[in-house]
């Protein structure tokens, strides 16, 4: 490991990226408890500073994926967002997950506790504000509620180990290290699909490399809300389509589609209640214009991904009615239902409150 940090450490003239025979030494070592917690972070920062390259990113994602448990189903998307979540803004993928899912595509939904650099509001803390601890969720507990409703959600600590493991060390550095890339690609239910997000522009080529390299069948980066992969509703968002080695540039406006929306004042923070009731009523049709018509939008894209439908303005014929006439809202309440019954967030005051909606 010493003489890998060499390499990546020596400094903005004599730093070089790896090949992937070292990258793959470097991730067996971090990923596999060999390296020490000093060589773990000088790696992680090193390589911040550097710039990690497709091929590193590559070799990490190879071996978390060698090391994590996977329930290959039936193809679907894998909705691969930021795990720092939420600050400022509505988590639309959310609900777009069960309007797809009721579309009959699968959906994978995966995070972990909230993260460096941004600490917003994950889905680890929506769920326990629907009554569910995700703490005491077990994989088949999951596996169980996606059968239900054809959407998973895999807690990356239990479902690939090592990224538990490293999570104090991340909280330590706090800052973004290639693991906030690599931990979006384990692909834990094998989908051929993917919508990744994306924050900066300067990345978007190494990204369109790596997921290439990955097999992907096809796959959207999103430069969208808060550096996640939701559209906009109020503003054109730049897509990247990666699809058979090619990677191509659209700018998806809503207003194409009259669905171009002004964002209401938000006048109180984006809790995880907040986030929560926000969904549930869009879910039931309802809601502000703006949240609807995220959702909506986003659920047309995803379809179209998918190979669901022809185009984006075929997906919102398709993804409309689902919203109204209470498809997704079953959908949502199936896999709810299910992972509240196997794990329960407690029945304190405080729990109760959080969960009388449900």
């Amino acid at each position: 490991m010493i003489d890998l940090l060499k390499e990546v450490a020596r400094g903005k003239r004599g730093a070089r990226d790896l090949n992937y025979g070292e990258s793959l030494e470097a991730a067996e070592a971090i990923l596999g408890g060999r390296s020490t917690p000093a060589q773990t972070g000088a790696f992680l920062i090193a390589q911040r500073l550097k710039l990690e390259s497709a091929e590193e990113l590559e070799a990490f994602v190879s071996v978390l994926r060698g090391q994590a448990y996977r329930e290959c189903r039936k193809p679907g998307i894998d909705f691969a967002g930021p795990y720092d979540g939420r600050q400022k803004t509505f988590w639309a993928s959310l609900p777009t997950a069960f309007v797809t899912a009721a579309a009959g595509v699968p959906v994978t939904l995966h995070g972990s506790a909230p993260l460096p650099p941004k600490y917003g509001v994950v889905l680890h803390d929506i769920l326990r504000a629907a009554g569910i601890d995700p703490l005491r969720l077990s994989r088949a507990d999951a596996i169980a509620a996606a059968d239900r409703s054809g959407v998973l959600f895999a807690d990356s600590a239990k479902w690939c180990p090592p990224l538990g493991q490293l999570h104090g060390i991340r909280e330590e550095l706090g800052m973004r290290t290639l693991l906030n890339t690599a931990e979006k690609l384990v692909d834990y239910a094998c989908s051929p699909y993917l919508i990744l997000s994306v924050f900066h522009n300067t990345v978007i080529d190494r990204l369109a490399r790596l997921v290439s390299r990955l097999g992907y069948r096809k796959a959207l980066i999103v430069q969208g809300v808060e550096g996640s992969e939701d559209v906009f509703i109020h503003r054109p968002t730049r897509i990247h389509t990666v699809e058979e080695g090619r990677c191509e540039l659209d700018l998806l406006d809503p207003e194409t589609y009259g669905l171009d929306t002004e964002m209401p004042e938000e006048e109180a923070a984006w809790t995880a209640r907040k986030q929560l009731d926000t969904l549930e009523a869009v879910l039931q049709g309802g809601g502000h214009m703006a949240h609807y018509n995220q959702t909506l939008l986003n659920a047309a894209v995803r379809l179209h991904l998918a190979g669901a439908v022809g185009s984006v303005e075929e997906g919102l014929y398709t993804a409309k009615p689902l919203l109204d006439d209470g498809s997704a809202w079953k959908a949502y309440t199936a896999w709810q239902t299910a992972l509240r019954e196997a794990s329960p967030a407690g029945s304190s005051p405080l729990r109760q409150a959080e969960a009388r909606k449900i």
